[in-house]
């Protein structure tokens, strides 16, 4: 090896021994002739004191030295002198005197600087990746996810799961997101599709009665993107045979108590909390609710019918839902402009009619332009109802169901962070059960899975299937960690019939099934086990624990918004040959 050390491994102990280091020009510093450089890897840093006594050449070979010049340095360890160690590295108690340097590359001035204080630009760090992925906090994060995976192969493997690879290439099933496609040169007018998630294959492998499945598996979504979403992106995926919901949650508690003791140094309580998703909707308007602050949403829609205030009675005498939420003394932190903009935000965002509010005086009473409409008597049960205290903030929207549950969950979201409740490194964990088996598809008029389409109904609900598919709820659990999905999961549908009854109820006719799914309906014939599994978000957990805002610092080389890469130039064009054959022509 070119090297005896890395640049972090150098300490007191090592003084008086000869070694020789390998690295990157940091930072360098001319004081009075002796020029001093921080030499630097992935391990660490190491000061390197270039003075009269390494000689004359090598000191004038060390004044050409710029920023991220790859060199080679031999000479004596030594302890710095007094009142110059550096408490903020490992090694700043020593510093390396060369004899010889060796420039092994040099380096154009970079466009950004690996060692800056400051954060570039999100499009130059995309642009100029490997410049970027040396800086600290990048290493850190990947030393983060690293870590994260390692544990979670180390607790699988305790428990008796065995890892196996499915295909990347498979038959594009309807899951929820766009394909993938990749045309084949063989098959004329075929297709395969990147896997949305492994969902089939680990479904087979139970019936092929391996019992206990996992896999870090890549899968690729052609979806619209956001900050916390990729169109490639790496999940934990994991299926066990004869075992319920609360068994699977069980496991996943688990694996959550050992990622938070590992990474935090944390006992985490279980059994994680849950809620259904009727609750979550209720409480809190989405089903990935922060439980790390309060302002739960409150429905006042007894209180708004008696009120003489048209937009309150009329609502709640329609069907409508009155509700709404308390921001614990934020009264004074509101000003008239600034509600104003809440109000535009709830319109313009959600569709919502208005916003109304009231703050809570030092007497207790509700004030606002809006609280003369409203009986004296009615005030004061509102805010009980409320939990008023003098200073807070309370804010009500009147509206359908769903409008005030985005709304309401946009207004907490935002006044959380404006009022910074909570330390955006805390992580908080529970689960939402009992999710509906379908939605409305507002396209076709008829039903969509609300997971996918192989999730089990409620024992209870199947006579639900077909003559009241809207109130029938699934066998299905989501991990929330920190108001985000971190993963989803569901107890699959191990009876054939079942399954064709959900397909029909889907709008997938038989022969449709047939063709796209016939392998599983065909495994499932055949003694197929009852089993159940999830997906959990390696990329989004990393994100977590590491205390981030944005999916694409947890990836080493990640796709921008747009879904492209800003250092390769991916997606690009090919050459007319491949395109020729694999018979496709592109139609601009």
């Amino acid at each position: 090896m070119l090297r005896t050390h890395t640049c972090g491994q150098l300490r007191s102990s090592h003084v008086g021994e000869e070694v020789t280091l390998c690295g990157w020009v940091d930072t360098y510093r001319d004081h009075s002739g002796v020029l001093f450089v921080d030499l630097r890897d992935r391990y660490g840093k190491t000061q390197v004191c270039f003075g009269p006594e390494g000689g004359s050449k090598t000191q004038e070979l060390a004044r050409t030295l710029r920023s991220e010049f790859v060199v080679k340095v031999t000479g004596k360890v030594a302890q710095r002198p007094e009142g110059t160690t550096n408490p903020k590295l490992a090694t700043g108690e020593i510093e390396v005197r060369p004899t010889e340097l060796v420039v092994l590359n040099r380096s154009e001035t970079p466009p950004l600087q690996p060692a800056g204080m400051d954060t570039p630009g999100e499009d130059l760090r995309l642009r100029y990746r490997y410049l970027d992925l040396r800086r600290a906090a990048m290493q850190q994060t990947l030393f983060l996810r690293h870590r994260m995976i390692k544990i979670m192969r180390d607790y699988f493997d305790e428990n008796d799961f065995v890892d196996v690879e499915t295909p990347v290439l498979g038959r594009s099933t309807p899951e929820g997101a766009r394909d993938y496609l990749v045309p084949s040169r063989v098959h004329e007018a075929a297709f395969y599709a990147l896997p949305q998630s492994p969902q089939l294959y680990k479904q087979i492998l139970m019936v092929a009665g391996y019992d206990r499945y996992v896999q870090v598996a890549r899968c690729f979504r052609d979806e619209d993107l956001r900050a916390d979403r990729q169109p490639e992106f790496t999940q934990l995926d994991l299926e066990m045979s004869f075992v319920d919901a609360d068994d699977v949650i069980a496991m996943i508690d688990g694996l959550m108590v050992r990622l938070v003791k590992e990474l935090r140094g944390i006992d985490l309580p279980t059994p994680l909390p849950r809620m259904t998703y009727d609750e979550a909707m209720e409480r809190f308007g989405h089903d990935a609710p922060d439980l790390r602050f309060g302002m739960e949403i409150v429905d006042i829609g007894a209180l708004a019918a008696e009120a003489d205030f048209r937009v309150f009675s009329e609502a709640a005498q329609s069907g409508k839902r009155v509700r709404g939420i308390n921001a614990k003394g934020a009264a004074d932190r509101y000003s008239r402009k600034a509600i104003d903009e809440l109000t535009d935000f709830v319109k313009q965002d959600f569709g919502a009619g208005g916003l109304v509010w009231f703050k809570v005086d030092t007497d207790g009473k509700l004030a606002s332009p809006t609280a003369k409409l409203f009986q004296d008597e009615l005030l004061v049960r509102i805010g009980a109802a409320m939990e008023a205290e003098p200073g807070d903030f309370l804010m009500f929207v009147a509206d359908e169901f769903e409008v005030t549950c985005k709304a309401l969950y946009g207004l907490r979201r935002r006044l959380c962070a404006e009022l910074e409740l909570y330390d955006p490194r805390e992580l908080n964990f529970s689960w939402v059960v009992e999710f509906p088996m379908f939605a409305h598809d507002d396209e076709t008029g008829g039903w969509t899975a609300m997971h996918h389409p192989f999730t089990a109904p409620r024992v209870q609900d199947l006579e639900l299937l077909a003559n009241n598919p809207a109130a029938c709820r699934a066998q299905a659990y989501d991990l929330v960690v920190s108001g985000f999905e971190a993963g989803g999961g569901t107890v699959r549908i191990h009876d054939r019939a079942v399954q064709s009854q959900v397909f029909e109820m889907l709008g997938i006719d038989a022969d449709t099934a047939k063709e796209r799914f016939g392998f599983l309906l065909e495994a499932l014939q055949f003694g197929a086990p009852p089993h159940a599994g999830i997906a959990l978000g390696v990329d989004r957990l990393v994100m977590l624990f590491g205390g981030l805002d944005n999916i694409r610092d947890c990836i080493a080389f990640p796709k921008t918004q747009r879904a492209t890469d800003l250092m390769t130039g991916a997606p690009g064009s090919v050459d007319p040959r491949q395109l020729r054959d694999l018979r496709i022509k592109t139609v601009k």
